[in-house]
């Protein structure tokens, strides 16, 4: 223990660079308690918390930049994968992309203090086209606020930390596997949160051949497209559907059969849809298997914003 003190009190920065670089970049390791601790350590030293503010911001931002300029040239497919990968259970589901087609890149102000908005927001900016200059400035205020928090947090407990390092130290060998421990047991806590999202969004499905068979016999059921508007206007959508992404509008349209589609990893934004207005009385609703993307690639007609219809 005597040796991670002396990392962190000697190379504290580089300790908050990689560990901000790392959570911000995707990987789980919890950045907010290293800042904390090295905020704490230099309080206790007389050192200044500026530095650790600086850094922490900087590499925030830096590892934001690097999934907005995905965003820009991968667009879609990388913010499928984000919230495939992502362990945050809300990643990609309609309220947080509704976020920020609502509020725009104004929102990354605030990302990193919404839960599973974070893991997204960055590449969605990049998707939607925004300049680059606009990015930094916006995502630069949020990362500062969020790095902040976190210094804030070490300076007003730095006696409590003082005195959490000094049980730790009294731990002696057992203190580096006291805290590899807790960095386990929390991506455990996040994979296992996942897991359970995953298991509430288990519902039946109905494929594209057999939505597309209902719209052709002239019995085509109520459809819903949560997706925002960005990708709506980019892909077109399903004949007849309706643009919905709160229960409330959905309700506003009784029928006796409902579809839902989306475009995220395992029909989410869709199934949290389906799942709702089906708690308040809708019986026959299903989310769309493989989303707006299984339409398309079987050659199924799409409407655009351009009009008239197109595809197969």
């Amino acid at each position: 223990m005597d040796s991670l003190l002396h990392l962190i009190a000697v190379y504290g920065l580089v300790v908050v660079f990689v560990t901000v670089l790392h959570d911000q970049g995707g990987i789980p390791v919890p950045a907010y308690p290293a800042i904390i601790v090295t905020t704490a350590l230099a309080v206790t030293n007389g050192k200044p918390v500026w530095p650790i503010l600086a850094v922490a911001t900087v590499a925030t931002v830096l590892a934001d930049w690097v999934w907005f300029a995905g965003g820009r040239r991968w667009g879609n497919r990388l913010v499928r994968l984000m919230c495939k990968l992502s362990l945050s259970p809300d990643s990609c589901v309609m309220r947080t992309r509704g976020a920020f087609g609502k509020y725009g890149v104004a929102s990354l102000i605030v990302a990193k203090f919404v839960p599973g908005f974070a893991a997204v927001a960055t590449t969605l900016a990049g998707q939607s086209g925004t300049r680059t200059r606009t990015f930094l400035f916006f995502d630069g205020i949020g990362a500062a606020l969020w790095a902040g928090g976190a210094v804030v947090l070490g300076v007003v407990f730095n006696d409590a930390v003082d005195d959490l390092l000094v049980n730790l130290a009294d731990l002696g060998h057992m203190a580096l596997p006291v805290v590899l421990g807790i960095i386990v047991a929390y991506i455990a806590w996040k994979w296992t949160r996942r897991q359970w999202f995953l298991r509430q969004l288990r519902m039946a499905r109905v494929s594209s051949a057999e939505l597309a068979a209902l719209i052709d016999s002239g019995s085509a059921p109520l459809i819903l497209d949560v997706r925002p508007e960005v990708d709506r206007h980019r892909t077109g959508w399903i004949p007849g559907a309706v643009f919905a992404s709160t229960p409330e509008e959905a309700m506003a349209m009784p029928h006796q059969t409902v579809v839902v589609y989306c475009d995220c990893p395992n029909e989410a934004s869709a199934a949290v849809l389906a799942l709702a207005i089906q708690r308040r009385g809708f019986r026959n609703v299903r989310p769309l298997a493989g989303g707006v993307s299984a339409w398309l690639a079987e050659g199924r007609p799409i409407e655009t914003v351009a009009g008239g219809l197109h595809g197969a």
